[in-house]
């Protein structure tokens, strides 16, 4: 199945305004990084998730309304508590965090709280039966997840520049890891500027984007190296055109399916996977542009600034022969 048939747009000729592009929507998630600082979780800090169930027995008790919640928490000392409601508002399910709160027992501390200002819904329902979900996390584990996480996507890169470097050159690998720090900033930039939490969920999210892109860039970097083989008169700034384009196909496919399912989590998973389905979805995007508009084209500008010519790339051609003897 091909979506797109000799198509011939001048991703080449265009890559400047790509470069421009890029940067538009760098800039303003660096300068979120730098003066808005990221919004950890708790997993990466320390404090409390608790997930509580408010909802009352007898139908004629009101719902507890999120304001008055609120109120009852910063009246007994968590005035900094952060309050969501969780699935629809007559459920009366609320997801409640606090930072920094590190004492054990902090979360049977908040549902005790609850359970003396809410008289009508404690006896409704069990104390326990409150209760849905305790998380409690210690400034130590916070910081070593933190720390294990930075490694995780540092790692991955790392390993993936020395695949691309045996597979293609080293020029490529750089240029591939270039493009996937591309997505990894400006998916980390609009959760800074944003405000959303860096969870678990978002930075499994994250490897999986990098994974998606450089499998990506890898598809255009093959036909690349075949097409070197096959036109050899053709300079290489053609070659490497004519072979985004006939890689987009394949490209808009891939991507495509798995962005109808990621924005099918966005849209009806609910706000437990919410930021993940978020981060996914623009990794989705980014992903697919940077493999097509900064990978490929960085490796030509490379050799531009260089001034080599397209010889410097038959090693690549080479390379490919062999394989397929």
């Amino acid at each position: 199945m091909r979506l797109f048939t000799k198509t011939n747009i001048p991703f080449v000729k265009i890559r400047y305004y790509a470069y421009a592009f890029s940067l538009l929507i760098l800039l303003p998630g660096i300068y979120g990084m730098i003066f808005n600082g990221m919004n950890w979780s708790i997993d990466f800090t320390s404090g409390v998730a608790l997930e509580v169930n408010l909802k009352p027995a007898n139908p004629a008790t009101p719902i507890v309304h999120i304001d008055k919640l609120r109120t009852i928490l910063k009246d007994n000392g968590f005035k900094d508590a952060e309050i969501q409601i969780v699935g629809a508002p007559k459920d009366a399910h609320f997801l409640i965090k606090t930072q920094g709160s590190t004492t054990a027992g902090t979360g049977q501390k908040i549902v005790k709280i609850l359970a003396q200002n809410l008289p009508e819904i404690a006896k409704s329902v069990d104390n326990k039966d409150m209760i849905v979900q305790i998380d409690e996390v210690g400034p130590k584990v916070g910081a070593e997840l933190r720390s294990q996480a930075l490694l995780a996507v540092l790692l991955s890169m790392f390993l993936m520049i020395i695949y691309v470097w045996v597979r293609f050159e080293l020029t490529f690998g750089i240029s591939a890891i270039l493009a996937i720090f591309h997505d990894v900033f400006v998916i980390v930039g609009i959760f800074a500027l944003t405000g959303k939490e860096m969870t678990i969920q978002v930075i499994a999210a994250l490897l999986t984007i990098v994974g998606y892109s450089i499998n990506d860039t890898i598809v255009i970097y093959d036909r690349i190296r075949e097409d070197l083989r096959i036109y050899r008169k053709d300079p290489y700034e053609v070659v490497f055109n004519n072979a985004m384009n006939k890689t987009l196909s394949r490209t808009t496919i891939t991507a495509g399916t798995t962005l109808i399912a990621a924005l099918a989590i966005y849209f009806f998973g609910g706000p437990v996977i919410h930021d993940f389905a978020f981060a996914m979805v623009l990794g989705l995007m980014f992903g697919t542009y940077s493999s097509i508009f900064v990978a490929s084209n960085l490796v030509i500008d490379y050799y531009r600034i260089t001034k080599q010519d397209k010889a410097s790339l038959q090693t690549l051609a080479a390379k490919d022969m062999k394989k397929k003897r």
